[in-house]
């Protein structure tokens, strides 16, 4: 493995200090079964990075996290082989933060592999790699990282037309459109009071599309939060 010495995300950095969501929120914009994340935030191997003493528990890095954790399940790394593949990640990259970081689907996929599997030993192990590779980067790329290699925004993956990101630097971290000129919760609080999609469209200057996409993910939220 080839590392890079990087030193770890400042206490004192936004996306550390400060608590953004719930475990109930996280869940609602991530898809995560809320026991899940629960279970994650409470985990021995601080899998998951929570703000002490206070609430929301979860800040950007945590929530960042997440998401990485959960697109490492869908790679097929099982959490019994993920907690020792992250103490041993943080061992040999020398970072606490490593799922919140850019070298997680770099100098990390080598020790992912190592533990997704059964370790195997024949002459597919290669191609095997490489296949586990493109899984690990094409589930982590809804994660923007900046200059620092820190995770700094997030693209929610629910949504099908509007594009929906989360930074810390912007409305408080709430998640919003792309665009910078709505969060979600003003588009699903005007439908809610009466507004048409129309209007609502209009003033955003949005696509109708965009809007009945975010009045869908948070009409299915609102029915069915995850458990």
């Amino acid at each position: 493995m080839v590392t890079t010495e990087l030193h770890d995300l400042p206490a004192d950095d936004p996306r550390r200090r400060w608590g953004i969501f719930s475990v109930r929120e996280t869940a609602k914009f991530l898809g995560v079964p809320v026991a899940t994340i629960s279970t994650w935030t409470r985990d021995e191997a601080f899998l998951i990075t929570r703000v002490n003493g206070g609430q929301p528990p979860l800040p950007f890095v945590g929530f960042a996290e997440t998401f990485a954790l959960n697109a490492l399940r869908r790679a097929g790394v099982s959490m019994q082989r993920v907690r020792p593949a992250l103490a041993l990640l943080r061992a040999e990259i020398g970072i606490e933060h490593v799922l919140a970081s850019r070298q997680l689907a770099t100098d990390g996929v080598e020790v992912l592999f190592r533990y997704a599997g059964d370790d195997p030993d024949h002459t597919v192990v290669r191609t095997q790699q490489r296949q586990f590779r493109k899984a690990v980067e094409e589930y982590l790329k809804p994660i923007h990282y900046s200059d620092d290699d820190w995770a700094d925004r997030l693209y929610l993956p629910r949504y099908e037309h509007a594009r929906v990101i989360v930074d810390p630097r912007k409305a408080f971290g709430r998640p919003m459109l792309a665009s910078g000129l709505a969060t979600v919760e003003d588009i699903a609080d005007r439908f809610t009071a009466g507004e048409s999609i129309a209007e609502i469209a209009h003033d955003f200057r949005i696509s109708p599309e965009e809007v009945e996409d975010v009045i869908r993910v948070e009409t299915l939220a609102g029915r069915a939060a995850p458990n």
